[in-house]
């Protein structure tokens, strides 16, 4: 009896333990993280790394100086390959950084080609590598899929244009800096999460002292939400067209306001003297290329032209391009290629066909192609994001319904800035619904009925 009781209290609690973990692992990763899976992770790291490494081909033979000492100091007569040093070691809410020196012989992309064995070998999500300065690398681990439940990290952003967008794999902020990309290109198929992505985008842009043009051809159906914190905004082809020019005409200004003050860049001017920055949204970038007529034809191409001039010169005066699309591909006609040249910033969510996957991130990361088509159909919001730098990563954006965004730019719409050069384009924003009447509580006297 006193063994049953004894075995009651011990098991109790220890099976409410399991429980409760069993619970946290799949209601609150981060929880389950902390508690059991960081220090499982941290000591197989730990007791496994050497012989890991050796495993992946990641150590090399030691100097002959070194071997020297091993021999005749150490007195050891065996020799072991020299792995990279740990420099510096952490866990996080979501996974590990470590910080390895590489010996001589070895090269970062000697590390990211192991990446997938050495995540088998400590049993987390993803190991990422990121080469943070000559001959130093990053291991950013992740215990679980931080993005099956998106939660955007707390941090603190430097710049005048930086916006959090999505979350990365690796647990860090995927940041739309427009001072080092100025110029993107979004595609993705229908429930793929592009407007998902567009929302965060704009809601973010909102709190920041820009102005906002949008480019909606749908008869605005996306932007017409967002009219309180938009400058201008063309929702035809025609409109878009004159908005376009304005555009132009704006960027020419600029360029004097820059010669006259002998500077190549906007933000060298003194700040009493500083025209807005301003981001260009442009949703169906295909309906500006669509044609029916000859008429259309002439009026395509120049829209074509004024976005390729802007996608060329606009950088430095201050004018940044974002384009969205379902589709992009050579098929549409004369400057698809040209202007997605200038579109350095890639983001791409599921697709339809492979040219658009290919269009949007194969001259930048061909290997990327491949993870573009097998995005699968029920996680929207989920993308390839990369740059002209060849580097890419997956990410996924929060929900963020239509409301909320246009909610957002009502709330900052006291920052939306005059552009003369678009001023015939500058969109009236809906009008909120009144309040019905009263219903009175007294009963009128048939005099008055």
């Amino acid at each position: 009896m006193t063994d049953l009781a004894t075995l009651w209290e011990v098991g109790l609690p220890l099976a409410t333990t399991a429980g409760g973990l069993g619970y946290a692992k799949v209601r609150a990763p981060r929880v389950f993280w902390s508690l059991a899976g960081l220090p499982v992770a941290t000591t197989r790291f730990a007791l496994t790394y050497r012989s890991t490494m050796d495993v992946c081909g990641l150590t090399v033979q030691p100097s002959r100086l070194r071997a020297f000492m091993v021999r005749n100091l150490a007195r050891r007569p065996d020799v072991q390959p020299v792995p990279p040093k740990i420099r510096r070691f952490r866990g996080t809410s979501t996974g590990l950084r470590v910080t390895l020196r590489l010996p001589a012989g070895l090269e970062p992309a000697d590390v990211m080609a192991a990446s997938e064995r050495l995540r088998h070998a400590w049993g987390v999500h993803s190991v990422n590598v990121v080469e943070t300065k000559p001959g130093f690398v990053e291991l950013r681990m992740t215990g679980y899929d931080v993005l099956r439940k998106v939660r955007m990290p707390r941090q603190r952003l430097s710049g005048p244009m930086t916006v959090p967008v999505a979350l990365r794999e690796d647990g860090t902020a995927f940041v739309r800096d427009y001072l080092k990309v100025p110029h993107a290109l979004t595609l993705g198929a229908n429930q793929s999460g592009k407007s998902m992505y567009q929302r965060n985008l704009i809601a973010g842009l909102a709190r920041l002292p820009v102005a906002l043009v949008g480019i909606d051809c749908k008869r605005g159906v996306e932007h017409r939400g967002y009219a309180p914190r938009l400058s201008a905004l063309a929702i035809t082809p025609e409109e878009a067209d004159g908005l376009l020019d304005g555009l132009v005409g704006e960027m020419e200004e600029r360029f004097d306001l820059l010669s006259e003050h002998g500077v190549a860049d906007l933000w060298a001017l003194p700040e009493h003297v500083r025209p807005v920055p301003v981001v260009v949204l442009v949703d169906e970038v295909a309906e500006l290329f669509l044609v029916a007529t000859k008429k259309d034809e002439e009026r395509r191409d120049r829209m074509v032209t004024q976005l390729i001039r802007l996608g060329q010169m606009a950088r430095a005066a201050g004018i940044f391009l974002e384009v969205c699309g379902q589709r992009f591909g050579s098929d549409l006609g004369k400057g698809a290629t040209a202007l997605r040249a200038q579109l350095t910033g890639r983001t791409v969510h599921r697709v339809n066909d492979k040219q658009t996957a290919e269009m949007g991130v194969g001259d930048i990361a061909p290997d990327a192609v491949v993870t573009v088509l097998t995005i699968p159909p029920d996680r929207p919001g989920v993308a390839i994001a990369g740059d002209t730098s060849g580097g890419w990563s997956r990410i996924r954006t929060p929900a963020l319904t239509a409301a909320e965004a246009a909610a957002i730019c009502a709330e900052h719409a006291h920052l939306t800035p005059d552009l003369d050069a678009v001023a015939a384009y500058r969109p009236v924003a809906p009008a909120s619904v009144r309040d019905p009447e009263p219903v009175p509580l007294v009963k009128p006297s048939p005099a008055t009925a």
